[in-house]
């Protein structure tokens, strides 16, 4: 039997879109070049989306290292497009919020990982906080947007209320502990 192929329908593989924000050209080198966003905690799924953007930028990306606190499985090595990353993990030393990765071209690169489960208002808090200046390091951002976050559930105040008295409530009680100042975002 010969099958006729105009028959044969192919549904197109969809590769999740990567949710990225890096410091602008220009930018002073620091401690985060960014901030990654991804759908899930499957490195095998999320990473090739998020290194067909760097290796374009970056060079080809071939190793990362991330804290195994956030990622359930962490294989060694990690199938790209027309590349293999090679995994490492680093429990006590490395920052359990943060991505490290390295280029073929010998380019050292961190990126802050906002959880996949982050509202959009979150991470766009993040994003722009970790791709922005003054940079800050993974760990006050996220206690300063988890501050933030509490705050906005243990206030039953109207939406604009919120938009207006949440952020400077949050940038004080951010401030008065140390931790740099984030604000809402609009437009996301």
């Amino acid at each position: 039997m010969i099958a006729d192929r105009t028959l044969m329908i192919h549904e197109p593989f969809s590769v999740p879109s990567v949710r990225l924000a890096l410091k602008p050209e220009g930018v002073p080198v620091g401690l985060l070049d960014g901030a990654w966003w991804p759908h899930s905690r499957n490195l095998l799924r999320e990473l090739p989306a998020l290194t067909d953007v760097l290796d374009l930028l970056w060079g080809s990306i071939t190793h990362i290292t991330v804290n195994p606190a956030h990622w359930p499985v962490i294989p060694r090595k990690v199938p790209v497009s027309g590349h293999v990353v090679k995994a490492g993990r680093f429990e006590p030393e490395q920052d359990r919020h943060l991505l490290l990765l390295h280029s073929h071209h010998g380019g050292n690169w961190t990126l802050l990982v906002i959880p996949p489960r982050a509202t959009a208002n979150a991470a766009a808090r993040l994003m722009a906080a970790a791709s922005g200046t003054p940079v800050h390091t993974a760990r006050p951002l996220t206690a300063a947007d988890d501050a933030l976050e509490a705050m906005e559930r243990s206030q039953p105040l109207r939406e604009e209320e919120r938009q207006s008295e949440g952020s400077e409530t949050a940038a004080a009680m951010a401030t008065s502990r140390g931790l740099p100042a984030l604000t809402r975002s609009r437009g996301v």
